[in-house]
């Protein structure tokens, strides 16, 4: 478990610094990034909830993530884990570029990883009617 919390930092260090194949690296080449059976965000477009099946949509989740948000706070306020699975608890702040608005969310990760320690699930909990009302 301490080995996923470690990746789990590190891919957040990453992401601070732009440091986008370093996030790949701990990706299994099939990871199911917002993999939901029915989520509104998905349905209403927010194009950062858009389900990825493999490490290229996720460098793809990254350049939207790059080009449709200005994000003003990202923290992490705790991670917890067990055997399989991290969660992040954190705060994001964010002006969206193509609609010129602004949301606030408390939010949730859960990253689920693979007996190799590489990341196989990514699902995002998030106050879905901020992120679309943001991208409306």
């Amino acid at each position: 478990m301490s080995d996923h919390l470690a990746t789990v930092s590190a891919i957040y260090e990453a992401f601070g610094r732009g440091d986008v194949p370093a996030i790949l690296d701990h990706l299994a080449g099939d990871v199911q990034w917002e993999s939901w059976e029915d989520n509104s965000g998905q349905k209403a477009g927010v194009p950062w909830m858009i389900p990825r099946n493999d490490r290229d949509g996720v460098a793809e989740f990254f350049r939207v993530v790059a080009t449709t948000l200005d994000i003003q706070e990202f923290r992490i306020l705790a991670l917890m884990g067990n055997d399989n699975q991290v969660a992040a608890e954190f705060v994001l702040e964010a002006d969206v570029r193509t609609t010129g608005r602004h949301y606030r969310d408390e939010e949730m990760h859960l990253w689920t990883f693979n007996d190799q320690g590489k990341v196989v699930r990514f699902r995002h909990y998030l106050d879905t009617a901020k992120h679309i009302a943001a991208t409306a």
